[in-house]
């Protein structure tokens, strides 16, 4: 555990509280040495609605992960979810400072400055500055600008807010667990940088994250994200219809619903019946499920009823409010490389079958990317935020020194230079 640098993520969700811990490598690669999964209370709708229940969650996930990597934690990234979280775009514009014309690390720190300038209500708060392309002097699509020569340098970047209430339950709940937080990070942008590769961020992809209570949206256009947004509904509706439509408790349908979603039965048959051979190969659409032992004794429902009759319209309303955000966001046309969906959700029986079909675009399902170590539990759609999380502070410099929890954003491209490093650390030198 002496070598590299130690990450540690906490996946806030609606129905679990995930923690991963892991050692980042001069190379930025990830190896997972410790994680933890336990269900959520006091949350909803990614939300903290009780700290103290809160509180017991995300301790009993922090003490199994710390036990599991045999390290203690200090310091933390945490996910920030919930329908509050809204973005926009906003351009920046600045007069290149240096005399000769060289543009600097301090000129690009000034047009994000100036690209934040942007109108909030006081309940509001910025939790990523995430800068698109860089135009110097009219030539548009500069990744890094840093040692070019311009006058006129413009940024075009992408805002994502939150709920201040939101954040500061949070910060209160983490501080009463004992522990410090790095960073904030959305939960749509901590998943996408699990699952998308950089080939379909260049492309143009959407990633829909279906969460228990809700779903993220991330699209991104020409490498970088371009429009964020997160819909109040999720898997857990899904549990709520089969809880209704067979008159069982919530416990007892999730069960019913994850039976469905490991089992290989209805792909089969839906690949049968697309080769026009399913009167001789269908199996019975009687399912057994005397195995999941459900306190109300159902032992048999047809699968038909379960899959066509309750879990598919759930599935079909999700990704029609998903097609009306792309719609929304003008980018529709811009999305060659299509839709990538993770999160819980994902593994639902059907999701990809839908998915094709309301939003007539390629599908595919997203599972955390180069990752090591303890990677059997977490190589699954439902880890992808808790995975992002530590992808996302490999790359925190500075932000991590600074006391009393101040951070500054860490953008794409920017990096704070050894004398900034030095006067923070005289700072600190100073403070008790």
């Amino acid at each position: 555990m002496t070598e590299g640098k130690i990450v540690v993520g906490i996946d806030i969700g609606t129905s679990k509280i995930v923690t991963l811990i892991a050692r980042i490598d001069e190379a930025l690669s990830i190896n997972v040495v410790g994680v933890s999964e336990v269900s959520s209370a006091g949350i909803k709708k990614g939300q903290i609605i009780d700290i103290v229940e809160a509180v017991v969650s995300i301790n009993n996930s922090l003490e199994a992960a710390e036990r599991m990597a045999g390290y203690s934690v200090s310091k933390i990234i945490a996910s920030v979810g919930g329908a509050h979280i809204e973005s926009q775009n906003s351009r920046g514009v600045v007069a290149v400072s240096a005399p000769h014309g060289e543009i600097t690390e301090n000129d690009l720190m000034r047009v994000i400055d100036a690209a934040k300038a942007v109108s909030l209500p006081s309940s509001r708060e910025i939790i990523h500055i995430l800068p698109r392309n860089y135009i110097v002097d009219g030539h548009e699509g500069v990744k890094d600008p840093i040692g070019m020569t311009g006058v006129r340098l413009e940024v075009d970047t992408h805002i994502i807010s939150s709920s201040t209430m939101a954040l500061r339950n949070m910060e209160k709940a983490f501080s009463e667990v004992g522990v410090d937080v790095e960073g904030m990070v959305s939960s749509g942008y901590a998943s996408s940088l699990a699952v998308l590769s950089d080939t379909e961020k260049e492309l143009g992809v959407v990633m829909v994250d279906i969460g228990a209570g809700t779903t993220d949206i991330s699209i991104y256009i020409d490498g970088s994200v371009a429009y964020s947004s997160v819909l109040a509904i999720g898997a857990r509706h899904i549990t709520n219809d089969l809880a209704i439509g067979l008159r069982i408790s919530l416990e007892s349908a999730e069960k019913i619903k994850l039976f469905l979603s490991n089992t290989k039965k209805a792909l089969r048959v839906e690949a049968d019946e697309e080769e026009g051979d399913t009167k001789e190969k269908k199996p019975s659409d009687e399912l057994n499920l005397s195995s999941l032992h459900l306190p109300e004794d159902i032992s048999k429902a047809s699968e038909k009823t379960l899959v066509d009759g309750i879990i598919r319209p759930r599935i079909n309303e999700i990704f029609a409010m998903v097609g009306m955000e792309i719609k929304r966001s003008e980018f529709g046309g811009q999305t060659p490389a299509g839709l990538v969906v993770t999160g819980g959700g994902a593994k639902t029986v059907g999701v990809a079958d839908v998915a094709k079909r309301v939003l007539a675009m390629p599908v595919r399902i997203g599972i955390p990317q180069d990752i090591k170590g303890i990677i059997d539990e977490i190589q699954d759609p439902a880890f992808s935020t808790a995975v992002g999380l530590v992808a996302y502070g490999a790359t925190l410099e500075v932000s991590s020194s600074l006391p009393f929890g101040f951070s500054f954003p860490v953008m794409k491209n920017i990096k704070f230079g050894k004398y900034f490093s030095k006067l923070i650390e005289l700072v600190k030198s100073f403070l008790p």
